[in-house]
């Protein structure tokens, strides 16, 4: 049990309170959560907090704003109740997508760090950030810890034959992510490239330079003719490429013609194409989140259909899995199983509609970093072991 501490639990993910509190042999303190009739978040601690170290888990949740408000009313009314420290635990940060500015838009993760520290907020603890460069957004210190350590426990502990399997990233941004989870496994990885149509200078769409037309043939950039005339040989030798990949693909060779088109919500399409051998061999499709799984989906069916995976693994830190997006794993045939935290509540209507679904515990991650924070020693060790 921790001296002079105090755990209060938001109404976001109850659950893993729960679980933290049991671990640390501390229980949570008393605390009303209320709304009006007019929507408005009412809270009161009560208990006294005053000089106490005082720690609150509130996690993203379905209803996002709602968890951030309540967040910050609970981190106000600690600091005005004359709490020694106060620490938020967010196991999944609110708005995390929305590290970067796209055109006129505003850097939310950023705003959402800014108002946890208005609130009055000393000291952050969160767990496997969208990007890392959001560590930068904090005015307080920020614990970012990794579910990796958990994942590979899991991995090793319920994949059979796992040393032969390959870590797989669904895009370029996630190489980092997949190359540290496969270094720390010994085990090889792979990268899915998902290449866009993009406009030409005609405005026509310009497709995957490496597609192959039916008659073995591609088409190359739109360039001038002295540049064409310059690069014959150059031409030859793709062309000598590409068709020896078309007969591959009628020969049956499906590590060598592995190349799928697919489309969005709005038609446009794309193509996806390995960098990696994945044939005959399980494969951890790793991200962190899943949220809406089409680019997911997309993926295992190009690792299964198209490079001869002998099964698929998805594996991610936060379970978001938005609308139906369960059911569509369920229904998914290349999809072997699911497999997320419990940083994100995903209510239980989902859990029973997805028998794919596991879900790994990470509160003794979290409460080992309560204990180590409060204590002052280093959190580090969490990096790369698990409780």
């Amino acid at each position: 049990m921790l001296r002079n501490t105090k755990i209060i639990a938001g109404s976001s993910h109850p659950e893993l309170a729960s679980l933290v509190s049991k671990r640390l042999g501390t229980p949570l303190a008393e605390t009303t959560l209320k709304k009006f009739s007019n929507k408005e978040t009412s809270v009161e601690i009560g208990v006294s907090i005053r000089n106490e170290d005082v720690f609150i888990i509130q996690s993203g949740c379905h209803e996002m704003n709602d968890s951030i408000i309540e967040l910050s009313i609970l981190i106000q009314a600690a600091r005005i109740g004359s709490a020694k420290r106060v620490t938020a635990v967010l196991p999944y940060f609110p708005y995390s997508k929305q590290s970067k500015r796209k055109g006129r838009t505003c850097i939310t993760a950023k705003l959402v760090a800014n108002m946890l520290a208005v609130a009055g907020v000393d000291h952050i603890i969160t767990m496997d950030l969208h990007a890392s460069q959001m560590q930068g957004f904090f005015q307080r210190p920020v614990d970012n810890l990794y579910a990796e350590p958990s994942i590979a426990k899991w991995i090793t502990q319920n994949v059979p034959n796992w040393q032969e399997g390959v870590v797989v990233s669904k895009n370029a941004g996630g190489a980092k992510r997949v190359t540290s989870l496969a270094d720390a496994l010994r085990l090889d990885f792979a990268l899915i490239h998902k290449d866009r149509a993009r406009a030409g200078p005609q405005g026509h769409n310009r497709p995957y330079s490496g597609m192959p037309k039916s008659n073995g043939s591609v088409r190359l950039a739109e360039d001038d003719e002295d540049s064409l005339g310059n690069t014959e040989m150059e031409e030859d030798l793709m062309m000598a490429s590409i068709s020896s990949l078309t007969e591959a693909g009628v020969n049956g060779d499906i590590m060598n013609a592995a190349v799928s088109v697919v489309a969005n919500t709005e038609g446009e399409e794309s193509t996806i194409t390995l960098v990696g051998d994945v044939k005959g061999k399980p494969v951890f499709l790793t991200d962190d989140m899943v949220d809406n799984c089409t680019t997911f989906l997309d993926a295992a069916d190009h690792l299964i259909k198209k490079c001869g995976a002998a099964k698929v693994y998805i594996i991610a830190t936060h379970g978001v899995l938005s609308g139906d997006a369960c059911e569509k794993i369920q229904n998914c045939d290349s999809v072997y199983k699911l497999v997320v935290t419990n940083t994100f509540p995903i209510p239980k209507e989902k859990m029973a509609k997805c028998s794919k679904l596991e879900i790994i515990d990470i509160s003794s991650t979290l409460a080992e970093a309560i204990r180590r924070t409060h204590n002052g020693e280093s959190v580090s060790y969490l990096f790369n072991h698990v409780n």
